[in-house]
């Protein structure tokens, strides 16, 4: 549909008109979605040079072109331009709109989030206070953009190992988006996922896996057993019984997933590969190491394909495919 919309577009307004690289910016976006992150990247690079030429380099659709761009680079490793990217758009966002203004406050986010996926979790951890605070006072305690806010700061609590401040930040996301959400919310589901994950690295496993289980019935009920979100509820549900020794409900899970993912997001995509990736290193776990290698094979392949060899998924996928390997061939 959107390709359709473009191509009419094109012919009714030309290739410059504000509403043609609205367009292609849709069309950036559903690529990104599929994981086709280089033509995905064309799109909005595209998008973004022909806003700055009929827009300016300061105008708000110009600001939302450059962060796409810059979120369509984080998807694919390319931190330090991800972050370049972020870090101009928030630049001329608090010139132009202020600090606090929302959309202001979504960059500081979005530069908190990348700056999370480099490891520079002080920084991350600044940003996203920052980005809490402004949506508390401007948009409220209970908005949406805020709830959202403070699982971001919860996950990087967490990448940090600050799993007691973590949890807090998830049960109060959790409380905000079910009061304000509902139950079986997209959003209020993810905020169960997180609070799993977080209980599940605390040991905390039999309340993380009840936390999984109404994820995924949630999930199923209000999405569907082939979403992508449900697909990704029956994964981590299968990463804590995996904790567990629970390996053949695991495994029965991690197929699932992978199925689930082959079908709908197809071979290729970033989430199926990590479905390959995680049953891997389950058979690899169980010592299982002639299937873990060939998994690790596909998954490798997948990743250079998609993410680049310099992505760290990519380089952690081959640090464990070449420890199996040693194994099988021992």
């Amino acid at each position: 549909m959107h390709r359709r919309d473009l191509e009419a577009l094109e012919k009714i307004f030309g290739r410059e008109h504000p509403d043609t690289l609205t367009s292609v910016s849709n069309l950036g976006s559903v690529l990104e979605s599929q994981g086709k992150y280089d033509e995905a990247e064309a799109m909005h690079r595209q998008a973004l040079e022909g806003k700055e030429k009929i827009l300016g380099q300061e105008h708000p659709d110009t600001l939302t072109s450059a962060s796409n761009l810059g979120i369509v680079l984080e998807r694919q490793g390319k931190y330090d331009k991800a972050e370049a990217m972020h870090r101009r758009d928030l630049e001329v966002s608090e010139k132009i709109l202020g600090r606090e203004h929302p959309d202001t406050l979504t960059s500081v986010s979005n530069l908190g989030s990348v700056l999370e996926s480099q490891g520079k979790y002080d920084e991350a951890e600044a940003m996203h206070r920052q980005a809490l605070e402004g949506r508390e006072k401007v948009l409220g305690r209970e908005h949406p953009n805020t709830l959202t806010s403070i699982s971001e700061l919860g996950i990087v609590l967490e990448r940090q190992g600050k799993y007691d401040k973590a949890e807090a930040m998830y049960r109060r996301a959790l409380e905000g988006k079910e009061k304000v959400l509902g139950r079986e919310h997209p959003n209020t589901l993810i905020s169960i996922n997180n609070l799993g994950i977080v209980l599940e690295r605390q040991g905390k496993y039999k309340e993380a896996e009840a936390m999984h289980q109404r994820d995924l019935k949630g999930s199923e009920k209000a999405l569907g057993r082939e979403h992508p979100h449900t697909l990704t509820s029956v994964s981590t549900l299968g990463m804590v019984l995996s904790s567990q020794g629970k390996y053949n409900e695991a495994e029965v899970m991690y197929q699932r997933a992978l199925e689930g993912r082959e079908k709908v997001l197809g071979q290729e995509h970033p989430e199926t590969l990590t479905s390959i990736y995680k049953l891997a290193a389950l058979f690899h776990q169980q010592h299982r190491y002639s299937a873990a290698v060939a998994l690790y094979q596909r998954a490798y392949e997948g990743y250079i394909k998609v993410l680049g060899t310099q992505h760290p998924i990519t380089a952690e996928c081959l640090h464990y495919y070449e420890s199996a390997l040693e194994h099988k061939e021992v």
